[in-house]
C-alpha cells in the first residue's frame, strides 16, 4: 500500500484562516480527528494525549510531572522542571491547542472544555514549579487565549442544552477570570479593548437579547448580596438550587 496522503487530501482543501476539522474511521475501528493544515493532516485522538502516546505510562505528560512533584514533595526535596521536562510540556500544550480548536470547530463544545480545563491546569503546575520567569511567561501570555475558548465552548454548550441563563453566567465567569489574568499582569487598562473580552460582551448580549433575559438568577443574587437584601438573596440561592438539580 502506498504511504503518501494523496487519498486522504482528496476533495479537501486547504483553506487559510479557517480551523477545518473532522471526524473519521481509522482501519481499526476507532475514531480520530483530523485536522487540514497547510501541508496536509494533523491526525489526533479523541481522548488522551492526542499523539496517543502515554508518557512513561501515563495519560498524559501533565500527569507524569504531577507525580514526579508528589514524589518530591515527599522526600521535602523542591520540584522544578529540567529542561528536558519543558520541551516535552510545550509538546503537549501545542497538541492540545490543535485538539481544543479542532473541537470547537466540530462543535463538541465538553471536550473543548475538558481539554481547555487541562491547559489551564498544566499552566498552572509549569507557573508553580517553572525553573524561570521566562519560562512562566511563555505560557502565561496564552492563558487569556485558552480562557476565551473555554468560556465560549461552556457558552455554547448551555446553549445547546437550552439554558440561556447558564450561557450569560459562564461568560461572566469566563470574563472576570480573563480581568484577573490581565489585573495579575497589570494589564488591567487594556481589558475592556481587549478583542477576546469585546467578542464575549457580543456574545452575552446577543443572547440576553434573543432570549429576553435581563438579569439571570446568579446576577440577581450577585445584586440581592450586595444591597443586603438577604431574605431576596436565600429565595434565589433556592430557586439556583432548584435549577441545577
Amino acid at each position: 500500500m502506498g504511504q503518501d496522503l494523496d487519498r486522504a487530501l482528496r476533495g479537501w482543501e486547504f483553506k487559510p484562516g479557517v480551523v477545518q476539522a473532522r471526524l473519521v474511521d481509522a482501519s481499526d475501528g476507532r475514531q480520530v480527528i483530523q485536522m487540514r493544515v497547510d501541508l496536509g493532516i494533523l491526525q489526533m485522538e479523541l481522548s488522551g494525549r492526542p499523539d496517543g502516546s502515554r508518557p512513561h505510562g501515563f495519560p498524559s505528560y501533565f500527569d507524569y510531572l504531577r507525580q514526579q512533584a508528589a514524589h518530591s514533595k515527599r522526600t521535602h526535596q523542591p520540584f522544578k522542571l529540567s529542561e528536558e521536562q519543558c520541551i516535552e510540556a510545550d509538546r503537549e500544550f501545542v497538541q492540545l491547542y490543535h485538539r481544543r480548536i479542532s473541537w470547537l470547530a466540530l462543535r463538541n463544545y465538553d471536550r473543548a472544555v475538558a481539554d481547555a480545563d487541562h491547559s489551564l491546569a498544566f499552566m498552572d503546575f509549569v507557573k508553580k514549579h517553572s525553573p524561570s520567569d521566562e519560562y512562566t511567561l511563555s505560557h502565561e501570555q496564552y492563558r487569556g487565549f485558552v480562557l476565551f475558548h473555554r468560556t465560549q465552548a461552556a457558552a455554547a454548550l448551555a446553549i445547546e442544552k437550552d439554558e440561556p441563563e447558564s450561557a450569560i453566567d459562564a461568560i461572566h465567569d469566563g470574563l472576570e477570570r480573563i480581568r484577573v489574568f490581565f489585573e495579575a499582569h497589570n494589564l488591567e487598562e487594556r481589558v475592556e479593548d481587549d478583542g477576546m473580552v469585546q467578542q464575549l460582551k457580543k456574545i452575552q448580549q446577543q443572547v440576553r437579547e434573543l432570549h429576553g433575559i435581563e438579569s439571570t438568577l446568579k446576577e440577581q443574587l450577585a445584586a440581592a448580596v450586595a444591597s443586603e437584601q438577604y431574605e431576596t438573596a436565600a429565595r434565589l440561592r433556592d430557586a439556583l438550587r432548584k435549577r441545577e438539580k
